[in-house]
């Protein structure tokens, strides 16, 4: 016993090998990444019309935009009316979620109820209106 106690007691340096720590860390890292919900802007500024009471929202809504012109956005890039059913029923397959319409204070009662139709007919249940506070 004495010459294994010996073998132990010398002065070899123990070193920790800190790699698999380090790769477990950087894969827990990658997979909170992965999974983290990204807020998908609308595109366009639009000037929101006031409102007497607001609330907030969830940010994993859908948020689609509609310009004083009454040109429809999502994501900065112009879809039209006839963009929307298909674009909301696209990612409601993926994830349930709102849509916020975001109509520009200029736009047209017409042009926001035919986004509005549209959002209902893909199957949005939370269909909601982006005002000022």
């Amino acid at each position: 016993m004495s010459r294994a106690r010996e073998k132990y007691d010398s002065d070899e340096k123990v070193d920790i090998n800190l790699s698999p720590m380090i790769d477990c860390i950087f894969i827990l890292l990658i997979f909170f990444i992965v999974t983290t919900v990204f807020v998908e802007e609308s595109g366009i500024e639009v000037n929101k019309p006031q409102a007497a009471s607001t609330q907030a929202l969830d940010k994993n809504s859908i948020l689609i935009a509609i310009s004083a012109d009454d040109r429809v956005y999502y994501g900065g890039e112009e879809i039209g009316v006839s963009g929307v059913r298909p674009r909301i029923q696209r990612i409601l397959t993926t994830e349930e979620s709102g849509v916020i319409i975001q109509a520009d204070s200029g736009t047209s009662h017409g042009a926001f109820a035919r986004v509005y139709g549209e959002a209902k007919a893909a199957g949005a249940k939370n269909i909601h209106f982006a005002t000022k506070q």
